[in-house]
């Protein structure tokens, strides 16, 4: 049986869940004297998470991390359902599921390091950023041609809003 292109898959999604350092960060972080941990992310990452939030899409954020400035910084952008500081992410995906009865055929997973690789292994459509490790890369259905918090998270969910005809391009909209 011939495996299905990643693209046949984006019609489907009704959820992404991504990962925060390497997909939505650079995942590098800035150690401050005071043993703070500062991230960069990515503005059009931003936009794209705000754009499917406001078009209905499931978001959900699960990270091993468990930084507050990156949770005001996502709910900022309309996204509730965000998890920090996991150690079992395919528990707590699979509460998040059962929580608002998602079909695990129509989630687009996005991480990029082993602490992903079971929990990717549970969705229709995992992804990855291009400079993920190469078991993530193995299993992953679609490699962005972009780097974690260098638009791969755009990447993905405009491709998808796009398949179903809900990529709105406002110049006017409004989003921080």
């Amino acid at each position: 049986m011939e495996e299905k292109s990643y693209k046949e898959y984006l019609k489907n999604i009704t959820t992404f869940v991504f990962d925060i350092d390497g997909v939505l960060t650079d995942g590098n972080v800035i150690v401050t004297t005071k043993g703070r941990l500062l991230r960069r992310m990515n503005i059009k990452d931003g936009y794209a998470l705000k754009t499917a939030v406001d078009s209905g899409f499931n978001v959900c954020i699960i990270s091993g991390g468990s930084n507050e400035g990156v949770r005001t910084r996502l709910r900022g952008l309309g996204v509730t359902n965000i998890y920090l500081g996991i150690s079992d992410k395919t528990e707590q995906l699979e509460e998040f599921f059962d929580i608002y009865d998602i079909n695990p055929e129509n989630v687009l997973y996005m991480g990029d390091d082993i602490p992903d690789l079971y929990v990717m292994q549970k969705v229709g459509l995992p992804c990855c950023p291009q400079d993920a490790a190469p078991e993530i890369k193995a299993i992953s259905k679609y490699v962005s041609h972009r780097n974690g918090g260098k638009g791969a998270a755009r990447d993905v969910i405009e491709q998808v809003m796009k398949v179903q005809g809900k990529w709105v391009q406002n110049s006017n909209a409004k989003f921080d």
